[in-house]
């Protein structure tokens, strides 16, 4: 069986196959320092975002409870005008004075309500923009680790552009059926559609292969022999 037999060459498409994938899992193994920088950026954007929920609902709070003392004082002062207008005797002005007394305790609840809430929105704002010099702190150097990443993917796409094309002329020779039934069975058997038989057995699942099958598959012809047991294509290359 000379090299140039179809067999021979999907063989071929599956070595340039097995080496494109490494350099695709390559891709995906990025530096730790990347990894480590993107890490700290989601920390960081994380913690923004639940700093500024949480500086929202405070806020919020300040604004209800500075509406809520507004109208207490509103109250206040109407009752007091209400007072010197209209009570003309003892019992009226113990009434307007009772109230004028319970509207102004309720607003000084409010006042002192008030000062923990602004303490609690001041410290979140230093922690929202302490948290945002930190992410303007780490662009620089993620920038320049995703740029190095960058380079790096592209020179393992470059690496692999030769396969790729010698891979598109081989399949392109070859019989669409065949290469069609290659890649599925090599999308179905963990990368490899294409066996060698060795001392008789599959090298794929290691079966003890029947002599005829070893026969047949020893021509190379298509279409190729499947093994009995995994069903990937059989081959023998140890025959000159």
């Amino acid at each position: 069986m000379s090299d140039t037999s179809p067999l021979r060459r999907l063989h071929r498409v599956q070595e340039l196959d097995l080496n494109l994938d490494r350099l695709r899992d390559e891709e995906g193994n990025i530096s730790p320092e990347l990894r480590d920088a993107r890490a700290e950026q989601e920390r960081l954007n994380n913690e923004l975002e639940d700093t500024e929920i949480t500086l929202e609902g405070v806020e919020k709070n300040i604004r209800r409870t500075e509406l809520d003392l507004a109208s207490l004082r509103d109250q206040t002062d109407r009752a007091r005008e209400e007072q010197e207008k209209n009570a003309f005797d003892a019992r009226a002005q113990s009434q307007y004075g009772s109230r004028i007394q319970m509207l102004s305790e309720r607003a000084d609840e409010l006042e002192e309500d008030l000062a923990p809430l602004r303490e609690q929105q001041q410290a979140l704002m230093a922690r929202a923009a302490d948290l945002r010099g930190q992410h303007r702190a780490l662009r620089p150097s993620l920038g320049a680790l995703e740029e190095q990443d960058e380079t790096r993917v592209q020179g393992l796409r470059d690496q692999g552009e030769a396969d790729r094309q010698e891979r598109a002329q081989l399949a392109g020779d070859l019989d669409a059926r065949t290469i069609r039934e290659y890649d599925m069975i090599r999308r179905a058997k963990k990368g490899l559609g294409v066996v060698e038989i060795k001392a008789g057995r599959c090298s794929g699942c290691n079966v003890n292969l029947p002599v005829n099958v070893q026969q047949k598959a020893a021509q190379g012809k298509l279409p190729p022999v499947k093994c009995p047991s995994c069903g990937r294509f059989l081959i023998r290359l140890d025959l000159a």
